[in-house]
């Protein structure tokens, strides 16, 4: 088993990960960033535009990414996982797995010859199902490192890819390792998941083509985008009214997630506006149960939705239903009526999916115990005096493994760590 040095571990490769890493290689710490995806970005690199700007999301990404991964003080693995950590004397010790993508990516020049060869093909999962993708792929145009990965589970071993790679990169033979890293503090910034749509039955996520949630609506607003265009995917149809459904899976007791994901509104206005540029034509409806515009320049922003023609409804919905032409019927409890019960048709729903924590990570702590807040998410133990700084001696947090908060906070947080971090690791 392999063994080596760093200052710091940072796990996750988002753009908070990316920003605590960044910040500390800057100092001059040795920065070991982990990502399990195949490419550092997060969620970030995958949105169409930031509220309430409407700034190119990619276009923000994209150098702050190349600008973590030529960095001389941060060594990246991606498609890796910490398995465990634990305390040796005034050091963390980590064991991290590298697992196989199959390809070597000192050799692959990202040349794609072995993808269009490839005879395979699967769902592409960073468009979320719109589009395929083959068995030997690079994961999307902006991924870093831009090697190709082959996806074992779905490879034929046929060996097209194999035959037509000019670099001789593609390697079956290669095996998960571990790897021991002794650092010595670490920050965690893991990020968080997207509420599964599916949870909420009566909206019938997973029963009608039409209801989709708002990241796959995200991906079909970006200029990488599945499709030529908004198309319902049914039946390739340009919707003319479009139901928005804030608050799907937050603020809801009944689903386990009682908080607010404090992006969520936002996030629909954004796209309602970009909606209307794409869609001059369509209808936009947006069904919420408070609209929180908290930030510096939200309400402006909300405002002008509201200008352009966007409705708002306040209203709770009940259930979903569709007609034989794949038109949804949205019943719901109109607030501004005196709470009477009305059903309006729309001819494609998105869900306003919340955020929730990511997977439990304080399992992987050894001898110490990680402390998490009610809701699930790292608790930070001293927010004002110590940000970042958890249960554990030497261990922070960034971004949104410690509660919900959108892009520019998440920068603040990881800033904030990473201060924290360094002034732990110039102590000891």
């Amino acid at each position: 088993m392999n063994e080596m040095v760093y200052d710091i571990l940072v796990i996750g490769g988002g753009i908070a990960g990316q920003e605590a890493s960044l910040n500390l290689a800057n100092m001059g710490f040795d920065v070991l960033l982990v990502e399990k995806d195949f490419s550092i970005g997060g969620k970030m690199i995958h949105l169409s535009k930031v509220f309430p700007t409407l700034d190119c999301s990619a276009c923000i990404a994209t150098p702050k990414m190349s600008e973590t991964a030529r960095h001389i003080n941060i060594t990246i693995f991606t498609n890796s996982e910490v398995l465990e950590i634990h305390r040796t004397g005034t050091r963390f010790e980590a064991k991290v797995v590298r697992k196989p993508k199959y390809v070597n990516d000192s050799l692959c020049t990202g040349c794609q010859l072995c993808e269009n060869k490839c005879p395979v093909n699967v769902d592409d999962q960073y468009n979320y199902g719109f589009v395929g993708r083959k068995a030997v792929y690079i994961p999307f145009n902006t991924a870093i490192p831009r090697t190709a990965v082959i996806d074992i589970e779905n490879c034929t071993l046929c060996g097209a890819c194999e035959r037509e790679c000019p670099a001789d990169a593609i390697d079956f033979t290669q095996e998960a390792r571990e790897i021991v890293v002794k650092v010595k503090s670490v920050i965690i910034a893991s990020g968080f998941r997207l509420f599964p749509a599916e949870a909420k039955k009566e909206y019938g996520y997973d029963k009608y083509k039409n209801v989709i949630h708002a990241m796959e609506m995200d991906r079909l607003l970006s200029p990488t985008r599945a499709y030529n265009g908004v198309l319902r995917p049914l039946d390739g149809k340009i919707p003319e009214n479009i139901a928005y459904v804030l608050c799907t899976g937050s603020r809801d007791r009944s689903v386990g997630n009682p908080i607010c994901s404090q992006v969520c509104c936002m996030y629909s206005v954004k796209q309602a506006q970009l909606l209307m540029g794409a869609l001059p034509l369509a209808d936009i409806t947006l069904y919420f149960i408070d609209i929180r515009a908290f930030g510096k320049g939200f309400e402006e922003f909300y405002q002008q939705s509201k200008d352009m023609g966007v409705r708002f409804v306040k209203g709770k919905i009940a259930k979903i239903e569709e007609k034989d032409n794949g038109n949804l019927l949205l019943h719901y409890e109109d607030i501004e009526s005196q709470g009477k019960v009305t059903v309006m048709e729309h001819d494609l729903v998105v869900l306003s999916v919340g955020i929730l924590p990511a997977p439990d990570i304080s399992s992987i702590f050894k001898g110490e115990q990680l402390e998490l807040d009610q809701f699930g998410y790292i608790k930070q133990t001293s927010e004002l005096r110590n940000p970042g700084k958890t249960s554990i001696e030497g261990v922070f947090v960034a971004g949104t493994a410690s509660g919900p908060m959108d892009i520019p906070d998440s920068i603040l947080s990881a800033g904030a760590a990473s201060i924290s971090a360094a002034s732990y690791m110039g102590k000891a």
